[in-house]
């Protein structure tokens, strides 16, 4: 029934924040379906959505999984994305970041 998916963070600022998430998935945006909401495709059927909605922004969690998160932290460094580095959560790695609003982002894996 379900095809795909999207995990979304709400923000204050779509510019700060389309920067921030550029650096983070290494890429603009795949798609703007239409103003305040941006969309970066990641693998078939799942993505990313930041929307601008600034009464809302700052609450949302978004976790993605990656193949190499120590090659993602060190990239993410070099990017100027301030984080503590992996750190074992829940039977995984994980690395929290929190974008310029102060959502969180948790990437997960090995």
């Amino acid at each position: 029934m379900f095809r795909g998916g999207f995990a979304q963070s709400t923000v204050t600022d779509l510019e700060r924040a389309e920067d921030w998430y550029a650096r983070l998935l290494g890429r603009a945006p795949d798609a703007q379906p239409m103003p305040g909401l941006l969309e970066w495709h990641l693998v078939e059927g799942f993505g990313v959505q930041v929307w601008s909605d600034p009464e809302r922004a700052g609450r949302s969690t978004v976790v993605l999984e990656v193949s190499d998160l120590d090659g993602v932290a060190e990239r993410l460094t070099a990017a100027g994305i301030d984080h503590g580095g992996p750190q074992p959560g829940g039977g995984v790695r994980i690395l929290p970041l929190a974008d310029p609003d102060g959502n969180r982002v948790v990437l997960t894996g090995a």
